[in-house]
């Protein structure tokens, strides 16, 4: 406790009224002196009186209670603190400051930064937070500890913390690493072509070497490993196998002499987008669901379609002269022999085996399919008649059903088989069924069909079923290609709605897409995303069973994770995700990459510690900068103005900042002896000017 007195005033009147009290006495005293009255002076001192009682000073005794100064203390505990002792300096640093400030009697605010995953390294942030807590008047100074990386310098003229700011650097001066920088990279692709990338790989503070080797992964499948030069861009081209997105890793090789190797790496995504898909639909003649597919294709905005129909088979042949014609001739050779590899899809839709197409272009056909095309069957009577089936031609080596030459005519309800149910295709079509997941579910509320082609089974899987658990729907894999037969004519009944209809345009629309190879209707697939700090596994398999998965996290850690069932065809599980970077996940057959935080985090472009960034900031607030590897420096008072650092110490300056516990106040200028003063002032004027 401390006193301290002063003057304060507290008038009983307007501070104008004061000053024009003041102005008036002033006038007087002019005008006296020009009258040559002796008496001006002591009519001055009684005005000085009065005005000085209107004014009423006061002596004020104060008791102040003095203030413990304060400092910010900021440590950073950002991802680049993990390289070599820098985490170890730090808080061996963070404790002796601590202790040195403890002993000054100086009141600490502490703050610690951590690496955000969009922003990077907050410091100032931090520091900013810290500062916000602290009187002005008590502020004595800020000490950071860090490796001087920060991503959010703020504008050098907004940034005035009132005291000086100190910066203890961990690391060491002049560190050196090597870098991968994408400097440019296609967002998007068509699939089937090639996106360019662009890359930088420098070598910072060391001597550059002549080439280093790039590693590839998309998807996390390895496509081999290439050299490129140091120092210069390069560009290269990554195939795009596949639509949604391509995952790509780039790593290089260390050089002489690094920091971290975590900015050797890059992650890319790239979106493959399908270009405008071709379809050809072939109806052997018009019938009631024709209409059906047509729709459904012209229906998508990113199909060309190209649809013919036999409307005047051989068998209609007469004498009228062709010019007199309005038909087009069906183009079979430019269709099946010229352009049919510019297909993505083919529909025969209830097409017929009359002459029309040689089996030479059944062959091709066929070719097409085990070459990576696309065949789509939608059978009637036809495919039972021997006469007329197109399983009596070249085309019947990939197809899956041959038919018994029986025709089913009764009403049925199309059933998804216990395959079905675990079958991308079909498995969401009727969710209370697969949630049963059994052969034995009961039929979905469904329309019925009243037509089957009996069929046997020889390859690939029925994923719907008809009465008796006949084939209705089977699919299959043929060399590169793929082939679906679907054994009846009747799925234009849902789409007139008899019965309540069905989900005929998602069943047309995912076995299309299935056919023409996307990859979300896969049915073995693995895939993996972190989210709320989980890495969430899903694997999709035909079989009843899966293997353990392997997960590979960006540190390098290992481990294998059981999944459990969640549904026909699903297994998944979860497991923490506390690291940034790529995850990869492998069961032996399949991979998969998650990305937990941004890919490529700001936090690792550059992990060099250096005092370039902080070192504005210092400078305007008269403050220091120090590396550790010189030595935790020593703390000091000083006194406002100063020098705030010098050789192996830094200064805290002294604010001197109180609280007052208690004021007294006494009149300067009591009534009674401002009267006697007044009237005695007045008496001598008087006394003065009657001589």
């Amino acid at each position: 406790m401390e006193q301290a007195y002063g003057i304060a005033f507290s008038p009983h009147v307007p501070l104008a009224l004061l000053i024009a009290g003041g102005a008036a006495a002033l006038l007087i005293l002019i005008y006296s002196l020009w009258r040559g009255a002796s008496g001006a002076f002591a009519r001055l001192f009684a005005l000085a009186i009065i005005l000085g009682a209107l004014a009423n000073p006061m002596i004020v005794n104060e008791m102040r209670e003095g203030l413990d100064d304060v400092v910010a203390l900021v440590i950073d505990r950002s991802l680049s603190q993990d390289l070599g002792t820098r985490s170890a300096d730090a808080e061996r640093t963070l404790s002796a400051m601590r202790n040195a400030l403890s002993e000054m009697n100086i009141e600490i605010r502490e703050a610690q930064v951590r690496t955000d995953a969009e922003t990077g390294t907050a410091l100032f942030g931090a520091l900013d937070a810290a500062l916000s807590q602290i009187p002005a008047d008590r502020l004595a100074g800020a000490i950071v500890i860090t490796d001087g990386e920060a991503h959010d310098p703020p504008e050098l003229e907004t940034f005035r913390p009132g005291a000086p700011l100190h910066v203890l650097l961990t690391g060491e001066p002049d560190e050196s690493d090597r870098k991968l920088i994408v400097v440019r990279a296609s967002r998007f692709a068509i699939v089937g072509d090639d996106a360019e990338i662009t890359l930088l790989v420098e070598d910072v503070g060391q001597s550059a070497g002549n080439a280093t080797t790039l590693t590839l992964r998309v998807d996390g499948e390895a496509q081999g490993s290439y050299p490129i030069p140091v120092g210069q861009e390069t560009t290269i081209q990554i195939p795009v196998t596949h639509g949604g997105e391509n995952v790509v890793e780039l790593e290089i090789s260390a050089g002489t002499d690094e920091q971290t190797m975590q900015n050797n790496r890059a992650v890319l995504i790239i979106n493959g987008v399908r270009d405008r898909l071709r379809v050809l639909l072939v109806s052997g003649e018009p019938h009631a669901g024709e209409r059906v597919w047509r729709d459904l294709l012209k229906a998508d905005p990113t199909v060309d379609l190209v649809h013919f129909t036999i409307l005047r088979p051989p068998e209609k042949q007469d004498y009228t002269p062709i010019n007199e014609l309005s038909l087009i001739a069906f183009p079979t050779r430019e269709l099946f022999d010229q352009k049919l590899y510019e297909f993505d899809l083919v529909v025969l839709d209830r097409y017929q085996n009359r002459g029309i197409l040689p089996l030479a272009y059944f062959e091709n056909l066929a070719r097409y399919v085990e070459d990576g095309g696309a065949l789509l069957l939608a059978t009637g009577p036809e495919f039972a008649d021997p006469a007329t089936s197109i399983y009596r031609t070249p085309l019947a080596a990939v197809l899956p059903a041959q038919p018994t030459g029986e025709v089913t005519a009764l009403g049925f309800k199309p059933e998804i088989t216990a395959l079905g149910f675990a079958h991308p295709v079909t498995g969401e079509l009727d969710r209370s069924n697969r949630l049963a997941g059994v052969q034995e579910a009961a039929p979905a509320d469904w329309g019925r069909w009243f037509r089957v082609i009996d069929a046997d089974q020889l390859a690939g899987t029925t994923v719907m079923s008809g009465p008796e658990s006949q084939p209705l729907l089977v699919l299959d894999r043929v060399g590169e290609g793929r082939v679906a037969q679907l054994l009846s004519d009747h799925i234009w009944l849902w789409a007139r709605g008899f019965e309540g209809g069905g989900p005929q345009a998602e069943l047309l629309r995912r076995l299309a897409h299935w056919l023409m190879k996307e990859p979300d209707l896969e049915e073995e697939r693995l895939l993996a995303e972190v989210a709320d700090g989980e890495l969430r596994i899903t694997r999709r398999t035909m079989a009843p069973q899966t293997g353990p998965v392997t997960v590979t996290s960006p540190s390098g850690e290992t481990r294998e994770v059981n999944l459990a069932p969640a549904s026909p065809g699903l297994f998944t599980a979860n497991i923490p995700a506390q690291q940034l970077g790529l995850y990869h996940l492998t069961d032996n057959e399949l991979n998969a990459v998650a990305a937990a935080g941004p890919l490529n985090p700001r936090e690792v472009a550059d992990m060099r510690a250096t005092e370039e960034i902080v070192s504005p900031y210092v400078e305007a607030t008269d403050g220091s900068i120090h590396w550790l590897t010189d030595g935790i420096p020593e703390l000091r008072f000083v006194d406002p103005g100063d020098d705030t650092s010098g050789n192996g110490w830094i200064g805290i300056t002294q604010r001197g900042a109180y609280r007052v516990v208690s004021v007294e106040q006494e009149p300067l200028l009591p009534p009674w002896l401002a009267l006697t003063l007044m009237l005695g002032s007045v008496l001598i004027a008087w006394r003065l000017e009657s001589r």
